[in-house]
Parts: structure tokens; sequence; C-alpha cells
């Protein structure tokens, strides 16, 4: 069978559900990063991306309990944190950081996710947009995840178009793909049962792409899930992706096991690669696939270059989610050092925009 399976991708043909389910249960991970080293080069040559970017969480504060969550807080609780629009402001200028960190600036985007706040209107959102493009007109602004979208609609009882058009109207560019977990009913129920459902995180995705938003997509793997569950996840975003084309990039997300109810281990370096390159040969008609490295690390990440990934995300400076559930990793990086990372892959390191488009190329 996995001489079939190589042999339609090299042809170009689509894989299965039992194909993408056999790509995960083989051992040869050599054989699926050479496959999807094949489709990432097909699409994107030997280009890995990465962008200067800054993460803003604007508060842990959050009505939901998701038990695979270290990062949310309850209003009064201790860590519990909410920031005002000026401290918004402020966290994106450049004068706050030391002369090291001042060389990521100018940022070219600013991703922002949060919890959901139980007292903060829909105007707060929408005002925090408008600031952030008044004082930086030329950032762009990839906010809330599609779980935030849905309680934004339901707290200004305005409908998901109407709330994403004003959301657009006042600065919101793209939309992180953050929320999706796993889609799969049973396993959502007792991970995040508070969340929205797997076909809502859908609606609300396409929602936005036919408003002329794109997106990104995750799946957060490695915890109670099995490969079936992530092969049913992949193919939902495959069929979304064929009637929308609004995906940008897909990103897995490695569980984290530290501070939460679900406990378990950390993935393996395995485990990783694999789910790499499976997505990358599974999501055809998606143009790029992201190694995030705050959760992957810096070394896999790198790795994962040569196993179908071509985009290691941005230098991040500030993160706060992953690391409160035990992220190994830096909480920032630099574009020295992701330009040695990509160089020493035998890639080319290629900064861009938030829409994938070229800045600067850094040859070999």
């Amino acid at each position: 069978m996995l001489r079939r399976i190589k042999e339609k991708v090299l042809a170009g043909e689509r894989v299965s559900k039992d194909e993408a389910l056999e790509l995960f249960e083989i051992e040869d991970i050599f054989f699926l990063g050479d496959l999807a080293s094949h489709v990432a080069e097909k699409k994107n040559g030997k280009n890995v991306f990465f962008i200067r970017n800054r993460h803003i969480n604007p508060t842990n504060i959050c009505i939901n309990r998701c038990r695979f969550c270290a990062f949310s807080r309850s209003k009064g609780e201790e860590g519990a944190f909410e920031l005002t629009i000026d401290e918004i402001i402020k966290k994106l200028q450049p004068s706050r950081y030391t002369s090291d960190v001042s060389r990521l600036t100018p940022y070219r985007e600013v991703h922002i996710v949060g919890g959901l706040h139980p007292d903060w209107p829909f105007e707060y959102y929408l005002n925090m947009l408008s600031m952030i493009k008044k004082n930086f007109p030329e950032l762009h602004i990839k906010a809330f995840t599609a779980v935030e979208i849905d309680y934004m609609s339901r707290i200004s009882c305005l409908s998901l178009g109407e709330t994403l058009l004003a959301l657009k109207r006042h600065g919101l560019e793209l939309i992180p793909g953050g929320g999706a977990e796993i889609f799969d009913d049973k396993i959502r129920s007792r991970l995040c049962p508070e969340k929205i459902s797997g076909e809502r995180w859908l609606e609300v995705m396409e929602t936005a792409h036919r408003l002329g938003i794109k997106t990104n997509a995750t799946m957060l793997y490695g915890h109670i899930e099995n490969y079936k569950h992530r092969v049913d996840h992949l193919l939902k975003l495959r069929d979304l992706q064929d009637r929308t084309g609004g995906f940008q990039a897909f990103i897995p997300l490695s569980y984290h096991p530290k501070g939460n109810e679900i406990g378990g281990s950390y993935s393996s370096g395995i485990d990783d690669l694999k789910t790499i390159s499976v997505s990358r040969v599974v999501l055809d008609n998606f143009d790029h696939i992201t190694a995030y490295w705050i959760m992957l690390g810096e070394k896999i990440s790198q790795l994962s270059l040569i196993f179908g990934a071509d985009d290691l995300s941005g230098t991040v400076i500030e993160e706060r989610i992953t690391h409160s559930a035990g992220a190994l990793s830096a909480e920032s990086m630099t574009p020295e050092q992701f330009i040695y990372l990509i160089r020493m892959a035998g890639k080319v390191p290629t900064e861009r925009d938030s829409f994938y488009r070229q800045v600067k190329s850094e040859k070999l």
C-alpha cells in the first residue's frame, strides 16, 4: 500500500482517509519525510518562511475551563491578569525592550489571543483594534480565535457575519487557527466540554473566508486522541479548504502536559515529525505547514524543515499560553537565529509578511 501511496503523491493525486491513516501508522519516518519534502518543495521550493511578529494575550481570565489549559484563570484568582488598551499599545512600542530585543522591531504583525473575559463588552475589542491601527498603521493584525469570535457574537447579539465585518472594519486582517483542538465530538467533550463544537469552529472559519478574511488552522495532538481522530480532523480542514481556499497555513500543536487536568506526557520527537509529514501530504490544498517552534522546540522545528514544514512562525517576543503548560522553548527568537536554523537545514531563509509575501530572502 505504501508504494501505491507514494505513486499517488508523486503524481499529484490526493490520498484517501485509509491511506492517511496508513501513513500515520507506518514506522518508517524517513519514508514520510521524503514524501512530505517532495510536496513541500513542489509548493515552495527550498524557501522556509518566518515573520517579525509580537504575541499579545490581553487577558487570561476566561469563562471556559478547558481541561488541557494551564493558562486560564477566574476573575480574582491568583495569577489572573487583564490588560488595558494603553498597556497593549505600550507592549507594541520598541522602547519597551532592551537593545538586544529591539532588533526584532519593527514588527510586521501582532498576534492577539486571550481568554473569554466575562465583563469586557464587544466594544473593548473594537477599540483595541482601532487603537492599534491608529498607532501602528503598517502593522498587520492577526487576532482572535474562532472561539473568541463566537463569544463576541454572543455578547454583542450580532450574527457571526456581522461580528466579523465589524472586526474587519476596525482593523482585523487575519484570524489565527487556535481553538480547533480535535474536532471529534467525544474527544472534544472530554478535552474542552465548554468550548464551541468542532462544527461551530469550522462555521466561523468558513464565514470569515466568505468575507475575505484569511485564517490559519490548527490541531492539538498528543493528548487523549488517536490517529483516526487526527485523520478526521485533517480531512475536515481539507474539505473546507476545497470550498473556500481561505486557509493560509496549518499548524500542528503538540500537547503540553503541565498544570492542567489531563496530565500525561510531552509528545515524542518522532510523533512531532510524523504529524508534520502526514499533515503536509494530506493537506494538499494548503500552501504552508508551520512548525511552531514555541511548542516543538528549536531543534525539532529545524528537523521538521526536512519533514515537510516550510514555515517557522515568528519572533513571538512574549509567549504565555504554552509556557503556562510547561513549554521548554525560549519565549522569543531573533531573525538571525531563524536564518541560522534554516540555513543549517539546507533551506533558504525567507522573511515574509502576514500574507506570505516575501519581504527579504537570505540566499544560502
